[in-house]
């Protein structure tokens, strides 16, 4: 038997394969190359401590001063917890509508962007350019930005939202469009059906769970994000959160922090419960 599994169907002998005497799960190069990174990886760390100049000797009494907190937040003034309340909802509405703002907006930029839906190479260079600028900002800096320009308030801080949103939403969603059955967008065209018949017919369909379930999760992130724009004046319960610290009422500061983290909490559950319905 074992000379007949030797045998080619030509008749000829086949060569033995030899294998090695033990298994190594990856080749010396490629061992090479992952010690080349760790070894960059640790350089570029220790390069960055020492460009910044730390003050090592603030660490010794960290934990004094920690403790030192918070045994000045404790117990938590439960007494202001109505005053918190409305700047809350303020908070949670001001993440709502830049959200809703966003998506209305990611749409387009992100038809643009996608390389299946745009028009030519200069609006794919446009509609990149926005989902870079949109996303290379933080919401902290937009909100000053937007500050500037409508004064202290909510206003400020929904464009905020929206403007950092925009490109977060619609990265993903283009992304999803050249993803996209190109069996439908053909069914369509086929019909004589125009160009944005064809997007509403043919690809919004097929990236609809895409772009609400991404909405969602940013609506999610946008809660967290919109609880400290109020240290810049764009309103929210950072507004409140940045008074208390400067008047140094950490009692009031935990109530704030406890009333966040529980909204985040409640946010985060309804993110993850519609998220796991449309999937």
């Amino acid at each position: 038997m074992k000379a007949k599994a030797n045998q080619r169907r030509d008749g000829g002998a086949r060569p033995e394969r030899s294998y090695p005497d033990h298994w190594e799960r990856h080749t010396a190069r490629e061992r090479l190359t992952q010690w080349l990174w760790l070894l960059g990886g640790a350089f570029a760390a220790v390069w960055s401590v020492s460009a910044l100049d730390i003050e090592w000797a603030f660490f010794a009494d960290a934990h004094e001063q920690a403790a030192d907190l918070i045994q000045r937040m404790w117990p938590p003034r439960w007494s202001y917890l109505p005053v918190v309340v409305r700047p809350l909802i303020e908070t949670i509405h001001i993440a709502t509508l830049g959200t809703m703002i966003s998506i209305v907006l990611a749409l387009p930029v992100a038809f643009l962007a996608a390389r299946n839906t745009t028009l030519n190479q200069g609006t794919w260079l446009v509609g990149r350019a926005i989902l870079v600028l949109s996303r290379s900002i933080n919401t902290v800096i937009w909100g000053l930005l937007f500050v500037a320009i409508f004064g202290p308030g909510p206003v400020a801080g929904i464009c905020a939202v929206a403007a950092r949103s925009v490109g977060f939403i619609a990265k993903l969603v283009a992304e999803a469009i050249e993803e996209v059955e190109s069996g439908q967008i053909e069914a369509v065209e086929a019909t004589g059906a125009g160009t944005f018949q064809i997007y509403g017919v043919a690809i919004l369909p097929q990236i609809l769970p895409v772009l609400i379930g991404t909405s969602i999760y940013r609506w999610d992130i946008n809660v967290r994000e919109s609880s400290v724009l109020g240290f810049v004046g764009a309103g929210g319960i950072g507004l409140l959160l940045y008074a208390s610290i400067n008047q140094f009422a950490w009692s009031q500061v935990l109530v704030i922090l406890i009333a966040i983290l529980a909204i985040i909490i409640i946010s985060e559950a309804l993110s993850a419960y519609v998220r796991s319905r449309i999937t």
